[in-house]
């Protein structure tokens, strides 16, 4: 399948903006279009349709706001996949140039921000077994603006619960510019290097105050030199690593804390210090940040063992 070209936004509302989106669309020629928050009900009926392109969407039911929504050009062969329930908003498609054919798994999800932790827990079923897809591609806004995505560390429990979702499932977040209010809420997983590449924070749609992301699905899996940095311990130094953290007066800052509060803080500082000492290298498969030989199933295992253990 050739290269998708892939736009995702947070809409904030469709509303009148809809002429501004299909223009958008035919002036860059998008194959993939996500958007999150369309507001839609049975009333856009008429009004949501994009010549040229198949709609899918899961408006929010009994209650306004909410809703996403895929377009997608005609001429791919699509299959849209039962959610499993309504607490969740989300859209899986499967995409290919023909029928029976090497497909991706394309989909679009919104959180709301006080999404309660059962339905978190839904999306996190869901998200595990659309995982298990070779090639899957998923696109939205999770509402978790205190994860810091370069050190993959959060302060709210259910943030710190949806990273170890991300990493249970083998899942890489490619968005690393802010996209609201300097964080970036409007985020890009893949769960195969590669598949998914030029990704572009872009301008706003209409009035919304959420940021655009352009990206590219590619047609096969590429097998180049990654992006991905990771530490490089070989190249480290670690006697500036013990002088910054020498520095820092503990006494001073952890006292009256709590245990939580502490540890983001000492946690804050160490990384502080880390990132000043300890280089950065491309992700390779001898240095990347999981073995070789370390596959879903041995890694499920693992985390089972370690549970059990620690019970």
């Amino acid at each position: 399948m050739a290269r998708l070209k892939c736009i995702y936004t947070n809409a904030r509302s469709m509303g009148n903006k809809q002429e501004e989106l299909e223009a958008i669309v035919h002036q860059a020629g998008y194959d993939l279009v996500a958007i999150t928050e369309t507001w839609w009900d049975h009333s856009h009926d008429w009004s949501a349709a994009m010549p040229g392109y198949r709609l899918f969407r899961r408006d929010r039911q009994h209650r306004r706001g909410g809703g996403v929504a895929l377009y997608i050009r005609e001429c791919f062969y699509v299959e849209e996949l039962e959610a499993g329930t309504d607490k969740v908003e989300s859209l899986w498609v499967r995409i290919s140039r023909k029928a029976n054919k090497a497909s991706i798994l394309v989909g679009v999800c919104y959180r709301p921000p006080n999404q309660d932790e059962e339905t978190d827990e839904e999306f996190y079923r869901q998200l595990a077994e659309v995982a298990k897809s070779s090639a899957l591609v998923l696109a939205g806004d999770l509402n978790f603006p205190d994860i810091s995505w370069k050190h993959n560390t959060a302060q709210r429990k259910q943030s710190r619960r949806f990273l170890e979702s991300v990493e249970d499932n083998f899942l890489t977040q490619l968005v690393r510019e802010p996209t609201r209010g300097g964080a970036p809420l409007d985020l890009l997983f893949t769960n195969s290097d590669g598949l998914v590449g030029d990704v572009v924070v872009e301008s706003c749609l209409g009035q919304s105050d959420h940021e655009m992301v352009q990206f590219s699905i590619l047609g096969e899996v590429r097998k180049g030199t990654s992006k991905t940095a990771v530490l490089d311990f070989q190249r480290a130094d670690f006697e500036m690593f013990r002088t910054l953290v020498g520095r820092v007066p503990w006494e001073v800052i952890l006292k009256g804390r709590g245990v939580q509060e502490g540890w983001t803080l000492f946690k804050k500082e160490i990384l502080m210090a880390q990132e000043q000492s300890v280089p950065t290298c491309p992700k390779t498969s001898q240095h990347g940040r999981r073995l070789a030989w370390l596959n879903r199933e041995l890694w499920f295992e693992l985390r089972r063992k370690k549970r059990v253990y620690n019970l």
